[in-house]
């Protein structure tokens, strides 16, 4: 393939890999069907010891789409997914969009006022959700509360027969369910013969698939409208990038990333099923179960998140158990340190590869060849039909020459058709000629390889989620005590970043201590956006115009790391 100065990638493409591979796009739903057909007696999912075949996935799925839409799901409506890992969450899923539905992913680190946000802005009159104490409470005090009128609860349990308590409560216990005309059982949901209504689809680029909150480049949640040809598009770019190295119906996926993530619910579960893969579900991390897990079922693929490799590369166990049966680790979320790569690639003797993506991307951004030499700082090339431009952080038209540092910018199949009901923020992250700002500073070097350097604004990566400092900001103002706070984000050898406030105090207050306020802040934030560290300060820096200067804690806080 021949390239000019624009798509500067090709030329480092692998012989394997084709950036004008074909694209195809469809109802997302129908990958599974597609699935159940070529491969039914094969596993789909593993969860606590228990297989499910394509085939009964299949058919749960059609059970749930037409409880569903005895429920009312169809076109235009929208249905909450309160749910961990667990096969409660690929029957949920795909039955939404097998009823004619919108599924609106919501997550249990979420505080409780971002949850009643959502739920309002969303338009979700039916939330999904188990009946494990850190799920259900949470959700039925919503009821009546907000727009929500209808909750589906599950036991954890219900798809795995008999096992240890232990076993069966990874995330917490189980709690007593009030049943009413306002909760039902899933179990009565899936209580028909499946003989759903088929929902016609007109264009899979004009029907919204899942509403997926993001603060984008600020920190307000919005809803990035991921169509079901985006889904399907960012899974065909998958399989055009893995499909040399990665066998249909013969692979066995560790998906221990939670589902309501972007980048879970692509790689462990829509592009599993698009391979006929199996899935081991893992309700939560655990760096002793996930090497065990991949020594006793000979697990040939692992999406995760730097902390987890940098949890797994510390394990004595990654030294000792048999890990050969990898054939693909990759790593997302956040920028993986060298050091980690290196460290877990030699002692689990396979390749950790690393991309790029956001949620407005449905995931998928850049990619690592599985035969390129490792680029210290590269997240990889463009994947297959998306391009991607460094352009001017003032704004001004153009793309800047190779070396040079601007805000990446991206366009392709898979961008998002915007944000949920927000026209005004769609039109600020997009340009003229419908690039996705991404509000990631980075540059691409002569042969197409894309570093990203910074973020554009505020924005904290802490684990691969997105933390604003505003909403922590906004909650530290609450305390009565409080009179100027400002939020940066902090090196952390495990999370990566991690949220220090930066607080003045009123006149005569008391002194405020870091666990006081730890304590203040629980209900008001979320487990991820947990404060690693206060600083009390009598003034704080600012701006030649009198605001708050986050630049400025930024660079004292990069000076003092650097003394230290």
């Amino acid at each position: 393939m021949g390239s000019d100065r624009q798509f500067s990638w090709l030329d480092s493409y692998p012989e394997s890999v084709r950036w004008d591979a074909r694209l195809a796009t469809g109802p997302v739903a129908e990958l599974l069907a597609e699935a159940a057909r070529q491969f039914a007696d094969r596993p789909a999912i593993d969860f606590l010891g228990h297989k499910m075949t394509y085939r009964q996935l299949d058919d749960l799925v059609s059970r749930a789409a037409c409880g569903l839409q005895q429920l009312g799901v169809g076109p235009g409506v929208h249905v909450g997914l309160f749910l961990p890992n667990s096969p409660h969450y690929f029957i949920s899923f795909f039955g939404v969009l097998r009823a004619g539905g919108t599924v609106v992913n919501y997550s249990p680190l979420d505080a409780e006022r971002t949850l009643a946000h959502k739920i309002e802005d969303s338009e979700t009159d039916i939330m999904l959700t188990l009946d494990l104490a850190s799920l259900y409470p949470r959700m039925g005090g919503l009821l009546g509360k907000s727009r929500l009128k209808q909750l589906v609860v599950g036991r954890l349990t219900e798809f795995c027969g008999p096992v240890s308590e232990e076993a069966a409560t990874p995330l917490g216990p189980s709690v007593p369910v009030v049943y009413d005309s306002s909760t039902r059982s899933f179990a009565s949901l899936l209580d028909n013969d499946g003989r759903y209504r088929a929902q016609p689809m007109a264009d899979p680029a004009d029907s919204l698939a899942v509403l997926q909150y993001t603060g984008g480049t600020t920190g307000v949640p919005k809803g990035a409208m991921l169509t079901h040809a985006n889904i399907t598009a960012a899974c065909a770019q998958l399989q055009a990038i893995l499909g040399g190295s990665l066998v249909s119906g013969s692979e066995r996926v560790l998906a221990v990333l939670p589902p309501f993530h972007i980048y879970a619910l692509m790689v462990n579960m829509v592009y599993s099923v698009r391979l006929g893969a199996e899935a081991y579900l893992h309700p939560r991390f655990d760096a002793e179960t996930v090497l065990r897990e991949i020594h006793d079922n000979r697990i040939t693929t692992f999406p995760g998140v730097p902390t987890m490799f940098i949890g797994l590369a510390a394990h004595p166990l990654t030294a000792t158990l048999d890990l050969t049966s990898l054939k693909l680790c990759n790593s997302g979320g956040a920028p993986l340190p060298l050091e980690v790569q290196q460290r877990y690639s030699e002692m689990a003797g396979c390749a950790l590869r690393e991309g790029w993506g956001m949620t407005e991307t449905t995931t998928t951004g850049t990619f690592t060849p599985s035969d390129a030499a490792p680029r210290p700082g590269s997240c990889g090339l463009p994947v297959p039909g998306v391009i991607i431009r460094i352009a001017p952080l003032d704004g001004s038209p153009g793309s800047l020459p190779p070396g040079e540092r601007g805000e990446v910018c991206i366009a392709g199949p898979n961008i998002t058709a915007g944000y949920w009901k927000r026209p005004d923020a769609t039109a600020e992250a997009m340009t003229e000629d419908g690039f996705l700002r991404t509000g990631d500073v980075g540059y691409m070097d002569e042969e197409g390889w894309v570093y990203i350097v910074d973020r554009t604004k505020d924005m904290i990566l802490c684990s691969g989620y997105n933390v604003y400092p505003r909403v922590i900001e906004e909650a530290i103002y609450e305390h009565p005590d409080v009179e100027e706070v400002a939020v940066i984000g902090i090196d952390d050898p495990w999370r990566g970043q991690a949220p220090k406030a930066f607080i003045k105090l009123r006149a005569q207050a008391p002194v405020l201590g870091f666990e006081e306020l730890q304590r203040f802040l629980e209900g008001r934030l979320g487990k991820h956006e947990r404060l690693a560290a206060m600083e009390l300060r009598t003034e704080l820096p600012r701006t030649p115009v009198g605001k708050l200067s986050r630049k400025d804690l930024v660079e004292e806080e990069r000076n003092r790391a650097a003394i230290a």
